[in-house]
C-alpha cells in the first residue's frame, strides 16, 4: 500500500541553534522522560506529539547532559546532539551558538559546473608524528587548493562516529561534528577560513543508515522501520507511522548545515537507500525546503545525490516530475575512464574499458541507460537526453578518483600508482575538462604517492569482526596479497598525505598539469560548458581519442607507443593550449605524441 500524498510545504524542521532556550527531546516511545544536567537529574515535561521539555535551568555552554527513558537503565546522548566531547555513548555537550554564526559577507556561490575537491580530514592534513588531521590543520592547506583553482571542497562526513579515526560513514550523531576533527567551532572556523578564500564547502552526510555502535535512535521513537530493508538492516522511516518526525529530524539536519552554519551544499550518501513510498519523496520534500532557504538566505545552496539508480529524474526538477537533485554522481564515466586507463574488467567494470564505450559515456553520462548490465544481471538505468530543459553536463559530477573508487580497493591503490604518469595526464584531461563538474580526491593532483584504505576505530567487540569481514570479501575475490587490517592505526597512518613530496621530481610536474588544466578551464568558455550535445569523442585508435568541446579539442593517448590513428589519418591542430608528454609537430605538419600524454587543442582535425 502506498502511504497517503504529504504537503508540499514542510512545516520549519526544529533544531538545536533554532531553540537553545530549552532542552528538547522527542520521545514517543516513552511516557517518562528524565535529564540529567551537569550531575543533577530533572525530569522533562512533556510538550504533544511525543516531545519533552525543560527550561529551567536553561542550556548553557559547555553544560554536559543526557537522558534516560522511562526507568531504563542507560543515560542516553540527544539525538540532536551538537557535540560529543567524550564520544557516542557519553554525555552531549551544549554548545555556544554564537561561535557557529556564518560567515559574514560570503554571497555563496554556484557549484553546479564548479570544480570540486573532496577530502578526508583526519588524513589530508596530519599532524605531527601520525596525529590525525582536523578542521584546524586543514586549514591551513587551503591556500594549495586556491592555488590549485580548485572552487569548493566536499568534506566526507563529519557527523560523530565510534573512536577517533574512520571514514564516517557509521556516524550516529547526525547533528554533531566529530571530536577529533576539533567540534562544530572548528567546522565554523573551517568554513570561515574557506569562504575569505572564496571557496564554498559541502558537506558529505549520510541519512540512509546510521552505524552499528552509539545508535540510539530506535530507543526513542520509530526512526527505523523493517518495513523496508536496506544493506545496513531497517530502512529509516520516511513513510511509515511518526515519519513525519523522523523526516523532520533530517530536515532539521540538514537545515543547521546550510542555513545555521552557513555551508554551501551536502553531498547525500546513497540516496537509492532512502526507501520512500509516500507523495512527494523525502528527496523532493528536501529539494523544496533547499529552495525555500536559498531565498532565506540570499544564497545558492545545493543538493548532490550519490545515486546507483542512472536515472536523470534524479536530477529534474520536482516541478517536472523528478526528485529536484541539483547533481548527481556519475559513476559510469569514473568506470570508463579507469577500465580505459588501466585495462581492468573485472566486477563492475567489466561492461566498460573500451575505447566506444568512453566515447559513449563521456558524452552520454550513463552507459547503462535502459540497457543491460551484466554486473547487475538485468537492465538498468534511463538515457540522458542531451537537449533537456531540465538538466545538462553539469548536473553529473565526474571524478577520476574518488574516496569509494580508491579506498573501497583491497589496498587503496590508487589509479596512478598502476598506470603512467601520462596515462594518468590523459585521464583526467577528460575528466577536467569534459561536460561534467568535476571533482579531484585529495593528493591526486600530485600522483599521491600514499594510498587511501579503509580504515576503522571500532571497540574490542565489534573491531575484530570488521577486520575479519574485510579480509574475506578480498579472498572471495581471489585477491592473494595481504588487505591492510582497518583497525590497526599504521593503515590509517599510511593513507595520511605527504605535503612534502607534492613539488618534486614526477609529483610536482603531475601538480602542475592540474593547475594548466584547471586554468584552461576557467579561460575557455567550450571547455567549461555543460553543454552535452556539444560533447562529440572519436576513437582514433583503441588507446587514443579526441574530445571535442566546441572549438576546442582534448587528446588522450594512453601508449605506450606513439599516437597513430587507425587509418593512418594525421592529427593537426591550428594552435596547441597546452600538453603532457613527447609532444611534437612532424614533417608532415601533424600533431605527435610519441607516448601516453594529453593535450588540448584548437582547431582540432584529421586528414589524409
Amino acid at each position: 500500500m502506498t502511504a497517503a500524498p504529504r504537503p508540499s510545504t514542510p512545516p520549519q524542521p526544529r533544531t538545536p541553534l533554532g531553540g537553545m532556550d530549552r532542552y528538547r527531546v522527542w520521545a514517543p516511545s516513552a511516557d517518562a522522560v528524565a535529564i540529567r544536567v551537569d550531575g543533577t537529574v530533572h525530569t522533562m515535561a512533556p510538550a504533544g506529539e511525543g516531545w519533552f521539555e525543560l527550561s529551567d535551568p536553561a542550556p548553557v555552554a559547555g553544560a554536559r547532559y543526557a537522558f534516560r527513558l522511562d526507568d531504563g537503565e542507560l543515560w542516553l546522548p540527544d539525538p540532536r546532539s551538537l557535540s560529543q566531547p567524550d564520544g557516542v555513548h557519553a554525555a552531549s555537550e551544549v554548545v555556544d551558538a554564537q561561535a557557529l554564526a556564518p560567515s559574514p559577507g560570503w554571497e555563496g556561490r554556484d557549484l553546479r559546473g564548479a570544480v570540486l575537491y573532496e577530502l578526508h580530514v583526519g588524513t589530508f592534513a596530519p599532524g605531527p608524528d601520525g596525529a590525525g588531521g582536523t578542521l584546524d590543520t586543514a586549514i591551513e592547506r587551503l591556500d594549495a587548493l586556491v592555488e590549485l583553482g580548485v572552487d569548493a571542497v566536499e568534506l566526507m562526513p563529519l557527523a560523530t562516529f565510534p573512536g577517533e579515526r574512520g571514514w564516517g560513514y557509521d556516524g550516529v550523531g547526525l547533528y554533531a561534528v566529530h571530536s577529533a576533527y576539533g567540534g562544530p567551532e572548528a567546522l565554523a572556523r573551517f568554513v570561515h577560513a574557506a569562504h575569505d578564500r572564496g571557496l564554498a564547502v559541502v558537506l558529505d552526510v549520510v541519512h540512509n543508515h546510521l552505524g552499528p555502535s552509539g545508535n540510539y535512535l530506535g530507543m526513542f521513537g520509530p526512526y527505523f522501520t523493517d518495513r523496508h530493508e536496506t544493506p545496513w538492516g531497517e530502512a529509516v522511516n520516511l513513510d511509515q507511522p511518526g515519519s513525519r518526525q523522523v523526516r523532520d529530524f533530517l530536515l532539521g539536519s540538514a537545515r543547521q548545515w546550510l542555513v545555521e552554519l552557513g555551508l554551501d551544499g551536502l553531498r547525500l550518501d546513497a540516496v537509492h537507500e532512502l526507501k520512500d513510498d509516500s507523495s512527494p519523496h523525502f528527496l523532493a520534500e528536501l529539494a523544496g525546503a533547499v529552495a525555500a532557504w536559498q531565498e532565506e538566505t540570499g544564497r545558492p545552496l545545493a543538493l548532490i545525490a550519490e545515486s546507483d539508480r542512472n536515472q536523470p529524474a534524479t536530477v529534474t526538477p520536482t516541478g517536472a516530475g523528478g526528485l529536484g537533485m541539483d547533481m548527481q554522481w556519475a559513476d559510469d564515466v569514473h568506470h570508463a575512464v579507469h577500465a580505459w586507463a588501466t585495462g581492468e574488467r573485472a566486477g563492475y567494470y567489466a561492461d566498460f574499458g573500451d575505447a566506444d564505450v568512453l566515447a559513449a559515456v563521456l558524452s552520454g553520462i550513463f552507459l547503462h541507460a535502459g540497457t543491460y548490465s551484466s554486473f547487475r544481471g538485468r537492465v538498468w538505468g534511463a538515457p540522458v537526453d542531451p537537449a533537456s530543459p531540465d538538466y545538462d553536463g553539469h548536473s553529473f559530477v565526474t571524478f577520476l578518483q574518488d574516496h569509494d573508487q580508491v579506498g573501497n580497493r583491497a589496498a587503496g591503490d590508487r589509479i596512478h600508482h598502476g598506470i603512467s604518469p601520462g596515462a594518468h595526464a590523459a585521464a583526467i584531461g577528460l575528466i577536467l575538462l569534459g561536460p561534467g563538474t568535476p571533482m579531484l580526491f585529495q593528493g591526486e593532483e600530485w600522483a599521491a604517492s600514499t594510498p587511501f584504505a579503509f580504515f576503522t576505530d571500532h571497540d574490542d567487540e565489534l573491531g575484530p569482526l570488521v577486520s575479519a569481514g574485510r579480509a574475506e570479501e578480498f579472498a572471495a575475490m581471489g585477491w592473494a596479497a595481504e588487505v591492510p587490517d582497518p583497525q590497526q592505526r599504521s593503515t590509517f597512518v599510511g593513507s595520511q598525505l605527504r605535503w612534502e613530496e607534492r613539488t618534486e621530481g614526477e609529483h610536482g610536474r603531475m601538480l602542475e598539469w592540474y593547475r594548466e588544466l584547471i586554468a584552461l578551464r576557467r579561460a575557455h568558455q567550450a571547455l567549461r560548458s555543460g553543454d552535452l550535445a556539444a560533447t562529440r569523442v572519436e576513437v582514433l585508435a583503441e588507446e587514443t581519442v579526441l574530445m571535442h568541446r566546441g572549438e576546442l579539442s582534448v587528446l588522450a593517448h594512453l601508449g605506450p607507443g606513439a599516437l597513430a590513428a587507425a587509418d593512418r589519418r594525421v592529427l593537426h591542430a591550428e594552435e596547441v593550449l597546452g600538453s603532457f608528454g613527447p609532444l611534437r609537430h612532424g614533417q608532415d605538419g601533424g600533431v605527435h605524441l610519441d607516448g601516453a600524454g594529453a593535450a588540448v587543442l584548437r582547431g582540432a582535425r584529421l586528414s589524409g
